[in-house]
């Protein structure tokens, strides 16, 4: 409750539009997943206490003289809220249309109301175009496709008439000769049959 009163104490002013915390365009806060809806409602929250502390301690100051020590506080301060709308966006990409990637993109100025922009109409339809443009002057891939060939497994390339191999020539052999056992040669002496 004390932080409610706090935040309510210390809302940014009207013409400082750096400070607000921008909400979702409607078209995509309609399309994107429950998780990633309560996850950024969370974020908006942590952003409103951020933006209250930013306008309290930017009352503190003197418009006229600050020291280096207010400057480089509230430079990080301001920045951290930039991160983190940065982050809010990086959160919802993945749920887009990839040609439409564009509109994550950080921007060099933070968002006024709306975290993609006022005019996102418009942006969706310079991204269109863009990648129409893109696909059209895509250079083809350098990599030719082979030719089918059918596999003929029983294809005989050889004239008509002649055999498939050359016939097997064999060595000549004594009777009753083996081949060397363990290195020693074994061979019987021919024998004669009784008459």
């Amino acid at each position: 409750q004390v932080l409610t009163e706090a935040m309510e104490k210390y809302k940014a002013p009207g013409n400082c539009v750096s400070l607000n915390v921008p909400t979702v365009n409607t078209p995509i806060w309609g399309n994107i997943s429950p998780g990633i809806r309560a996850q950024e409602l969370k974020i908006q929250k942590i952003l409103k206490l951020l933006t209250s502390g930013i306008t309290a301690f930017a009352r503190t100051l003197d418009g006229t003289e600050m020291t280096e020590e207010q400057q480089d506080a509230l430079a990080l301060l301001c920045n951290t809220q930039y991160e983190i709308n940065c982050f809010r966006k990086s959160s919802i990409h993945p749920t887009l249309n990839p040609k439409f990637a564009g509109l994550c993109k950080a921007s060099a100025t933070p968002p006024p109301r709306q975290l993609f922009g006022e005019d996102l109409p418009k942006q969706v339809k310079e991204l269109d175009e863009e990648a129409k443009a893109v696909g059209l002057m895509k250079p083809p891939s350098s990599a030719k496709p082979q030719a089918y060939r059918r596999h003929h497994p029983y294809t005989n390339t050889r004239p008509r008439g002649q055999p498939d191999r050359a016939p097997r020539a064999y060595p000549p052999t004594t009777p009753y000769q083996q081949k060397p056992f363990l290195g020693q040669s074994q061979q019987r002496p021919a024998w004669k049959m009784r008459q």
